[in-house]
């Protein structure tokens, strides 16, 4: 760092925060004496800071810190510049392909006559194990996992331990996973491992991991960061720049690499009014993600100000900063103010980080005044929000965008059933929209129908770090209870709060025991529900819908209801707020207006309606304000790393080399490295290729690698039973992520993926040389056994949702070179990248269905000797027609990752120089 700054041009700036303090420094950005850094967007000065902090002539130039000072102009011009965030954050399901790819990098430098001790973190990294638990346990449930399908459900016995056995089980289940990672916490330098049961790595990051200001080698300087969530921009609620990568771009970035990132427009997105007292933050964020679909933010940032901002909370800001890839848009920015610091100094950080957060980010301009609008930056464009037009709403019931008002919800959904098979539709014909299925449970007669809730979750990273709606949540349970209602006992309920804090608070306000007689019981601290570890649903009810064809109805408090991603059984999901979803499961469906209609009929006969039990933001801030301590934050954070026994007492390999375990089905070297040279190959022409899937609008990660259950007919499960496991060891695909053998068998294998080819929702194609339909997988190997090359050709957003990096290892290992998509997900697209996959796009106006491609046709990719960022291409197709698409290289960054075949490659080569 020494000579950094020795070479840096901008160390004339440097200065002691303290004078009092001289060996603590900062570069002054007020010192370049700028007009134009008065103007920039707050988020645009973090990248500056950077820019400046890093300057050393070689991965960062002067003229970048130019370009960033220039945003006014260059935003608009597609202009390349590094960012060199200060750390990374990883979760267990994205981190451990991570380490695995770390471990075989090793190995393969050390072929290559490298030290493979240089491939280790130099940017600080934090893993949080948190996806790897199910609810298998709830109320009323011990589960097929544990136990024969004949004895799924026992009875209340179990409710006090649902919390231990589910974490029993996950350790169970991931012994394997643990002790690699262990050893991971040892073998590499900067990386630690917050151990499962601590909470989810958002909330965890939130209270916990953020520094807001970093004080490091000498120097303050913004905290910043990248991560292999998507959901990373929840911290952009605390006034922290974070977004989510590609597990492929984290790994460079801990290896010391800047990200390269076209400098993005900023939409200013002004917030005014305030909410009504029946709103919650639930409701404002999915009214603002449906807004910022429609104005169009892909690949932008957006910074909130205005005097709305002022009435929100860090947990409300955060919130709506969570949901940022569920309107598109790269980062969702709330400068730091007062209301950061005191939520700083409520979640137990000690005064003296407290004082120079504060004192840093007022001497660099980082520090804001929503009320002062002398402060307001200049913006690409600015849109408008009055807090007093939100409603309660929900978000359903296939996408978070598609929202939905509460009073609107039952008509809306009887719309969908009809509807033409859709984002919006189920096909199911009118005759059967009225069917009624009766079955026996614990002894009981029930009956379903379309619409029915069969599960009900408070779960996932949005809404579980917010005390205002976790409380409303328990005070609605408590009025609930009192009113004399109650959940029927077949409803899979849940709540999986996001770190043990939450837990705190919901006991000592008093509303833990009512959250529980619903049978809303703390099951596990991790993302649940909402990544598809929803655990299996009682038997009786899963016949039923079987037997009907009903659209049950998952309701949960998460930030994604994609087709086939919270539970198969569940067709229609909808995102709530943790009071409506206990609402929901008092209705016992999703076909209610609640204006209209009572939640239930008491045993006294008197009809509850949701008003009558829904609490106010006034009554809800009381309790927070008196429940909601520092202390509590203190207590749980401080023993954090070391509470885990079942964590401590793993043993692990000292050795810096891992050693695989060839017998191991959840850590596998992959091959990602195999013939790996010094030099490079030059990147040829895509010949003949064939379609291995004709797909439309929408596809997501989800489709392309699914993180739930691994149905017992697909070729993952045959892989898992021929090395001698049973089905109920089998465990989950986002388990599975360390083993390239399961996870190429696991690309596309979602039972909602749709294929052209075939018609129907399906994990299969049709072969096209013979005419067969088969599974996705082994058409895929056959095209590679006679050596073809394979494409994807796809419609709208593709690779939309988690930034899921088995999204394109899979492909890859499928043998598939390019994608050509009418537009791609920011983060799907960079992994593409990184993993050597051509991103074709069409050209503006066309589509597969207007150039009137079928997919059946072969397919040349003209690649050219000297290739440029964003260059039209020409593809031949063996019927002799030719078209043209545009190569979606962004950057000479990108480029140089696919000259060598990847960034990982690059990074091996780089690393193995002497």
């Amino acid at each position: 760092s020494v000579f950094l700054v020795m070479t840096n041009p901008y160390a004339h700036i440097i200065e002691p925060l303290d004078p009092q303090k001289p060996d603590h420094k900062f570069f002054n950005l007020k010192k370049l004496k700028d007009p134009r850094y008065d103007q920039l967007p707050f988020s645009i000065r973090v990248l500056l800071e950077s820019a400046v902090r890093n300057c050393d002539g070689f991965l960062v130039k002067k003229e970048d810190v130019e370009k960033v000072l220039n945003w006014k102009v260059t935003q608009s011009q597609t202009v390349e510049v590094p960012f060199r965030p200060a750390r990374v954050i990883l979760q267990d399901f994205t981190g451990v392909p991570a380490v695995v790819d770390f471990a075989a990098m090793r190995d393969a430098v050390k072929k290559l006559q490298g030290d493979p001790e240089r491939i280790n973190p130099v940017c600080p990294a934090d893993l949080v194990i948190d996806h790897s638990i199910q609810v298998d346990f709830n109320r009323n449930a011990c589960l097929g996992a544990c136990s024969l399908v004949t004895i799924y459900y026992l009875f209340h016995s179990l409710r006090s331990d649902s919390l231990q056995k589910n974490q029993d089980l996950e350790f169970e289940r991931n012994k394997e996973r643990f002790e690699f990672l262990k050893w991971g916490s040892k073998a590499f330098q900067n990386m630690r491992i917050i151990p499962p049961g601590s909470g989810i790595v958002h909330q965890v990051n939130l209270e916990y991991l953020a520094r807001v200001v970093f004080k490091r080698d000498g120097y303050y300087y913004p905290d910043s960061l990248v991560g292999t969530d998507s959901h990373t921009t929840m911290i952009d609620g605390l006034g922290v720049l974070g977004w989510g990568v590609g597990g492929i771009e984290a790994e460079a970035v801990m290896l010391g690499q800047p990200i390269s990132m076209v400098l993005p427009e900023v939409i200013g997105y002004k917030l005014q009014g305030t909410p009504d007292k029946y709103i919650t933050s639930t409701d404002i964020v999915l009214t603002v993600t449906k807004h910022l679909r429609q104005v169009g933010v892909v690949g932008k940032f957006v910074e909130f100000f205005g005097p709305g901002v002022a009435s929100l909370s860090i947990a409300d800001r955060a919130t709506i900063a969570n949901m940022c890839p569920e309107y598109g848009a790269t980062a969702a920015f709330f400068p730091v103010d007062h209301i950061s610091i005191h939520y700083l100094n409520q979640t137990g950080r000690d005064t003296e980080k407290l004082n120079y957060i504060e004192k840093y980010l007022k001497a660099v301009g980082m520090f804001r005044d929503y009320s002062n609008t002398s402060e307001d930056p200049q913006f690409t464009q600015v849109v408008e929000l009055d807090l007093s037009t939100v409603v309660p709403c929900c978000s359903g019931p296939k996408r978070p965008q598609d929202k939905v008002t509460v009073s609107e919800m039952k008509q809306d959904f009887k719309m969908c059933l009809g509807a033409k098979q859709g984002f919006k539709g189920f096909q199911v014909a009118p005759e059967r929209h009225d069917v009624q299925v009766p079955f026996q449970f614990n002894g009981a007669e029930y009956s379903l129908s379309h619409g029915s809730v069969v599960i009900a979750a408070i779960t996932s990273c949005t809404n579980t770090s917010n005390p205002s709606v976790m409380l409303g949540a328990g005070l609605l349970a408590q009025k609930a209870v009192n009113a004399g209602l109650s959940v029927k006992p077949y409803i899979k309920t849940s709540l999986s709060p996001g770190s043990g804090v939450v837990t705190y608070y919901l006991k000592e306000s008093g509303v833990m025991d009512f959250l529980s007689q619903l049978g809303f019981e703390v099951v596990g601290y991790g993302c649940m529900t909402c990544i598809g570890n929803s655990g299996p649903l009682p038997e009786p009810v899963v016949q039923a819908i079987t037997q009907g064809d009903l659209v049950a109805a998952g309701v949960l408090s998460g930030n994604r209801n994609f087709e086939g991603r919270v539970h198969p059984n569940t067709r229609a999901n909808y995102l709530a707020s943790p009071p409506l979803v206990i609402a929901y499961a008092i209705a016992g469906t999703v076909r209610i207006d609640f204006e209209k209609e009572p939640l239930a009929v008491n045993s006294e006969g008197k009809e509850v309606f949701l008003r009558d039990i829904w609490p106010t933001r006034d009554e809800i801030q009381a309790v927070e304000r008196q429940f909601v301590l520092p202390a509590m934050f203190k207590e749980v954070y401080e023993k954090v790393e070391k509470v885990n026994e079942r964590w401590n007492s793993l043993e692990a390999p000292s050795d810096k080399l891992y050693t695989w375990n060839p017998n191991s089905t959840y850590i596998k070297s992959p091959p990602f490295f195999d013939g790996l040279t010094r030099e490079l190959q030059t990147p040829n022409s895509i010949t003949d290729a064939y379609v291995l899937l004709n797909l439309g609008d929408s596809v997501t990660t989800d489709h392309i690698s699914p993180a739930g259950n691994i149905a017992r007919n697909s070729p993952a499960a045959r892989y898992l039973t021929s090395r001698g496991l049973t089905a109920r060891e089998f465990n989950s695909y986002g388990s599975r992520r360390g083993n390239d053998a399961v996870m190429a068998r696991g690309t596309f294998a979602n039972i909602r993926l749709f294929n052209k080819f075939i018609n129907k929702q399906a994990p299969s194609t049709i072969y096209l040389p013979t005419g067969e339909t088969m599974d996705v997988f082994d058409a895929a190997e056959k095209y590679q056994q006679a050596g073809h090359p394979l494409l994807i050709l796809a419609g709208k957003e593709y690779g939309s949702g988690s930034s899921r990096d088995w999204a394109a290892k899979g492909p890859f290992l499928l043998g598939i070179k390019a994608v050509l998509a009418e537009s791609y997900e920011r983060i799907h697209r960079s992994n593409l990248v990184g993993m050597g996959i051509i991103p074709l796009e069409y050209l503006p106006g066309d589509s597969a269905e207007s150039l009137g491609l079928s997919g059946r046709e072969r397919y040349t990719v003209i690649i050219p000797p000297q290739i440029t960022p964003r260059m039209t291409v020409d593809i031949k197709l063996d019927t002799g027609r030719t078209f043209q698409a545009k190569m979606r290289f962004d950057t000479d960054v990108e480029l140089t990752y696919f000259h060598h075949g990847g960034i990982l490659n690059y990074m091996i080569r780089k690393m193995s120089e002497n």
